[in-house]
């Protein structure tokens, strides 16, 4: 069965426009900063597309666009000013960066208090030892879609194809806390159909176009597909071949409208979760 991504990040919209209505009669409206270095096309769309998803569940959004040109001391002292902004719950700069920034300075820069992205050292090593934090909004929206099959995954083998900071590894530590056992494989992985082939939940995250094929899916297996690549005919796939490994899965996400449409929605949900910390509230 197809999971639809798409309709469950609408219902959690939906869902998150309720809560920023009863925060706003608080006097509390959950404000996310998103900065854009450059003018790299996909950026620019993300960014809109994040800008228009705050409006519709009620999030003020301040858009900031730097030039190409701007120096890393120029960005790290506007952090510094969002960080203290009162009316700002989260900071997001859209990566990557030009490449007299290093990525990594900006992202420790921002408080782990309003890094909604998930990518502070603080937030990832609270993810990693089970406290609380915020967690990368990909991987908390793949445990959301996981969940809407209903299955419990407790007790569940688990496979995670993909070991990188933004998806695997942080995938790998939130179906742990679920209590499945889990198996991260990489490129070095040996004999990875089999390994594979042992798991009731399979997330393909490894970045290579409908590599995973029917024979790497055990019957049933829930199969979420993290990968986005554009063929040379312009078609956008996933990593798993969805046409012959849909039949043996119980669930699968398609690409597109899978895992795409949960990312953004996950962000505004960890703003609201910021704001309400602010409010006191949780």
């Amino acid at each position: 069965m197809k999971i639809d991504g798409k309709a469950i990040a609408q219902q959690k919209r939906a869902d998150i426009a309720k809560e920023v209505t009863e925060l706003k009669k608080r006097g509390v409206i959950p404000g996310l900063a998103v900065i854009l270095v450059g003018a790299d096309p996909a950026s620019e769309i993300y960014v809109r597309n994040k800008h228009k998803a705050c409006n519709e569940v009620g999030i003020y959004s301040k858009e900031i666009h730097l030039g190409e040109e701007t120096n890393e001391e120029e960005l790290l002292a506007l952090i510094d000013e969002l960080n203290l902004d009162p009316n700002i719950d989260g900071i997001l700069v859209q990566l990557p960066l030009p490449k007299q920034i290093d990525s990594d300075k900006v992202i420790q820069k921002i408080s782990p208090k309003k890094d909604v992205d998930g990518f502070h050292p603080m937030n990832v090593g609270a993810l990693a030892t089970g406290q609380d934090g915020f967690v990368s909004c990909t991987p908390l929206g793949i445990m959301e879609l996981i969940k809407s099959t209903g299955i419990d995954i407790a007790g569940k083998e688990a496979v995670v194809i993909g070991r990188s900071n933004i998806v695997g590894k942080p995938v790998f530590h939130l179906l742990l806390k679920e209590n499945a056992t889990v198996t991260i494989c990489h490129s070095r992985t040996k004999n990875l159909p089999e390994v594979c082939r042992r798991a009731d939940i399979v997330v393909a995250a490894i970045g290579r176009p409908e590599m995973i094929t029917a024979d790497y899916i055990k019957e049933g297996a829930v199969v979420i597909d993290v990968g986005i690549n554009r063929l040379p005919t312009g078609k956008v796939v996933g990593d798993v071949a969805y046409g012959e490994v849909a039949p043996k899965a119980s669930f699968i996400t398609p690409v597109p409208g899978g895992v795409g449409p949960m990312t953004i929605t996950m962000l505004l949900f960890n703003t609201l979760k910021s704001a309400q910390k602010r409010a006191n509230i949780n």
